[in-house]
């Protein structure tokens, strides 16, 4: 099963909009992974751990973005290369709902859980 014009068209702005979405959050989100400077005669050892756990929370939440992000350039250069919606495992095509919910997917639904299994 190959995708019609339509849904791939589709898919391209699901991705694009996510996409820009992910890059205003990431802009917006940089405060917090700021390096945490509190005056200690002020602030006390709680209220910094609470500072450092927020900055690592935010940290991580950059990470996971850039990966995000690197994924969603992988799905629209596979729609431009005309390989979007193949399963990297077995080659079939991924269920259009598969890709609804997550239009970055590389496998189909079965080479997913087997892969999860290992």
């Amino acid at each position: 099963m190959s995708f019609s014009a339509d849904q791939l068209t589709r898919f391209h702005t699901l991705l694009t909009t996510l996409r820009q979405t992910l890059i205003v959050v990431e802009e917006t989100g940089g405060e917090a992974a700021k390096v945490v400077e509190l005056d200690q005669a002020r602030v006390g050892r709680l209220s910094r751990m609470d500072a450092l756990a927020a900055q690592a929370m935010s940290l991580e939440t950059g990470r996971r973005r850039k990966q995000q992000l690197l994924k969603i350039d992988a799905a629209l250069e596979r729609i431009d290369d005309d390989e979007y919606g193949q399963c990297f495992e077995c080659g079939e095509p991924i269920n259009p709902k598969r890709l609804e919910a997550n239009p970055t997917a590389t496998m189909c639904i079965h080479c997913a859980e087997a892969f999860e299994q290992h």
